[in-house]
This record gives C-alpha cells, sequence and structure tokens, in this order.
C-alpha cells in the first residue's frame, strides 16, 4: 500500500535554497516516505499533533501522515538549526 507523498509550498521553496548534493539526499528519503512513512529512525515530535521527522546527516523533514487518505505531507525540509521554527 503506497502513500502519496505532498510537499507544501514552504517545504518546497526550503527544499530548493538546499546544495544540490543535499538534495538528491534528501529527495532519496522522501520518496522512500511513499513506501514507508514509518521508516527506521522516524520520531514523533513532542508537542505537536501527527508530526514527525526523519533525519539525514545535518538535515531534517517533518512530515504528517494521513492513514485514511494514504496522504504523507512533507511540512519543512532543511538544516537541524532550522528545521523545527
Amino acid at each position: 500500500m503506497s502513500y502519496q507523498v505532498l510537499l507544501e509550498a514552504a517545504a518546497r521553496r526550503q527544499f530548493k535554497k538546499l546544495p544540490e548534493a543535499v538534495q538528491a539526499s534528501l529527495l532519496a528519503r522522501i520518496t522512500d516516505l511513499g513506501e514507508d512513512p514509518r521508516p527506521a529512525g522516524y520520531k514523533k515530535l513532542k508537542g505537536r499533533k501527527n508530526e514527525y521527522r526523519i533525519r539525514s546527516g545535518n538535515y531534517r523533514v517533518i512530515y504528517s501522515i494521513e492513514d485514511k487518505a494514504l496522504v504523507v505531507r512533507v511540512i519543512r525540509a532543511g538544516h537541524r538549526s532550522d528545521a523545527y521554527e
């Protein structure tokens, strides 16, 4: 059962500002969320409803999962110092 992965407008803008090597790495991780939205190393964010994060080096992808609609929404993508703001 595959999930549809959607990038929010803000996440898309943040993603485009990242270095190309980082974009390639994060794009692979984001694409994999369609097959497994809860991969090894994912973490539920405290104090936020239905938001999770995955790590890729010093970069983070913040996303939400809608199991009934089979949708993963990427909310933020960026360096760990900026990702949680």
